[in-house]
């Protein structure tokens, strides 16, 4: 009789949860150097122009995809959920390039650090995926750790915070949905759609405050396509092999990438709660990701929509 070898466990670099968020820091990466873009970006151009070429560039760099996939690539099962996304997605980047316009980069990064406050909310109601303690710590702590990180009691509170918040709700309530399209659609399908009615959506608005755009600015603006492109497959990949309540937490190291961008580009001091913040932001992401080795602890997490990915 053979003796019944042990199951071995899956390796670390192997699991799901890991590889998504690695993932999401590969997105939060190019997403803080499109802010930076769009921040140097807006001192000569409307937002409004930024927000239609992000989206057409990234459509561009879609194409080729779309002629490889040309027999199926429109075929989807989600048009009206592609669509919503798409408006949701458009007033998110409205008021999110707005703030940044108007307020320093690290103060606007708040924005990104609202939304992982609000995705699992937005999933438990939404995508009925349950939200573990632990999870709720882990996200609460880098909640913590970003306020400690900005300090705002040390500086005024701009208005346009408040409009911050709305862009976080929104923008939120797009990355939830990626998840619910990923049960039928390929993270290429989901972009395309995005980004071909994004471009469509953010075209009439660039029309009315058109404006000649300098040469040395469509360097700028090619980035901010590229980064965008890179970005939303990254998110979007990771959004459909784990739940956004699980590797949602890492989006809070958007104000790591910020503030680094903003110490090398425009010299912004980083000080000791910056650091502080940071390394609550890690704390709360480590427990996140020590929360799947334990199988039966994470079940609930890794299962959603009926389907494991």
């Amino acid at each position: 009789m053979k003796r019944l070898e042990q199951k071995q466990p899956m390796p670390h670099f192997k699991n799901p949860i890991v590889i998504a968020s690695a993932l999401v820091l590969i997105a939060e990466l190019c997403f803080a150097g499109v802010s930076a873009l769009v921040k140097h970006a807006s001192q000569t151009l409307p937002y409004e122009h930024l927000v239609f070429f992000r989206n057409l560039f990234a459509f561009i760099l879609l194409l080729p995809w779309l002629y490889r996939r040309r027999t199926t690539a429109f075929k989807t099962e989600q048009l009206p959920l592609h669509l919503l996304r798409a408006v949701v997605g458009i007033a998110a980047m409205y008021l999110f390039f707005l703030v940044i316009a108007t307020i320093p980069l690290a103060q606007a990064t708040l924005v990104l650090l609202m939304a992982p406050f609000i995705i699992p909310i937005i999933s438990y109601f939404w995508l009925k995926e349950s939200i573990s303690q632990r999870v709720i710590f882990s996200i609460a702590l880098g909640f913590s750790g970003a306020l400690i990180f900005l300090n705002p009691l040390a500086q005024s509170i701009h208005p346009m915070v408040v409009v911050a918040l709305v862009a976080a709700v929104f923008a939120a309530w797009t990355k939830t949905m990626i998840r619910k399209l990923s049960t039928t659609e390929s993270p290429s399908k989901i972009v395309f759609y995005f980004s071909f009615f994004a471009s469509v959506l953010s075209a009439l608005p660039m029309l009315i405050r058109w404006q000649p755009i300098a040469p040395s600015a469509w360097g700028a603006i090619l980035g901010i396509g590229l980064l965008a492109v890179v970005g939303q497959l990254a998110m979007t990949r990771a959004f459909s092999i784990a739940p956004p309540s699980q590797v949602g937490v890492f989006t809070y190291s958007s104000v790591i990438f910020a503030a680094l961008l903003g110490y090398l580009i425009w010299g912004e001091a980083i000080t000791f709660t910056m650091v502080l913040g940071s390394a609550i932001i890690f704390v709360a992401g480590y427990l996140a990701l020590r929360r799947t080795r334990n199988p039966v602890n994470s079940l609930s997490g890794v299962v959603s929509g009926g389907r494991t990915r």
